[in-house]
């Protein structure tokens, strides 16, 4: 079984009940690590690489309170990104209470991630389950319930330059500043011409009347 277990969940008590659930499977409490945001979980994962002492799972959620903190990481999603750029072969399971289709879609698809499980009742006794599924198998674990959304029939197709377009504007930044922030990433194609050509598909693909539309049909898809 799993020999070093990150939780990443904001609130103690749910970790508490974590921890207890992962006990049932014979994962030491020794095991068992808990960071109450992305920050603390990114770093924890790096220090463990320094201390030749690497985690071999994480489990995640996607939503974290903001506080007086100043983090630099502040979803499940891009702490999953930056997990799959340095840490390629960590397993990830994400628990959370979010079930709308593209969320799982793009966390299957573009991050790789090895299972997703629903937080509802009884959620802590599906998650023993994808953890030994994650142990033992190579294919992706999915909750029963939520089987329907990695369906090709229900795919949404929508890239990571996609979302990064719906974030920018999400922020109020026109089409001339998304252009200078992508060419300081490094990120193409960057000309306004094409960023407004994706905009007219995104819109339409979309049904959106408008890009202040697509934003919010975008949110209400967990995209933005």
């Amino acid at each position: 079984m799993f020999e070093k277990v990150l939780i990443t969940e904001k609130y103690d008590v749910v970790y508490s009940g974590l921890k207890a659930t992962l006990e049932e499977i014979k994962i030491t409490s020794a095991s068992i690590e808990h960071a109450s945001h992305c920050d603390q979980a990114f770093m924890k994962l790096k220090k463990g690489v320094l201390d030749n002492s690497t985690y071999d799972l994480l489990i995640c959620d996607l939503v974290f309170l903001k506080d007086h903190r100043s983090l630099e990481i502040t979803s499940g999603r891009d702490l999953i990104k930056k997990v799959r750029e340095e840490f390629p072969i960590l397993k990830i399971i994400v628990f959370c209470d979010e079930y709308k289709s593209f969320i799982i879609q793009d966390l299957y698809k573009n991050l790789k991630i090895n299972a997703y499980v629903w937080k509802k009742k009884n959620g802590q006794k599906e998650l023993k389950k994808a953890i030994c599924h994650v142990y033992h198998k190579e294919n992706f674990y999915l909750s029963p319930e939520l089987n329907g959304v990695i369906h090709p029939k229900n795919e949404i197709k929508i890239s990571e330059y996609d979302i990064i377009l719906i974030e920018f504007l999400s922020k109020g930044f026109s089409q001339e500043d998304i252009s200078t922030k992508l060419k300081k990433k490094g990120i193409s194609p960057s000309s306004t011409s094409a960023i407004e050509k994706k905009l007219k598909f995104l819109k339409e693909h979309f049904n959106a009347n408008n890009t202040t539309h697509l934003v919010a049909l975008a949110k209400d898809l967990g995209v933005a």
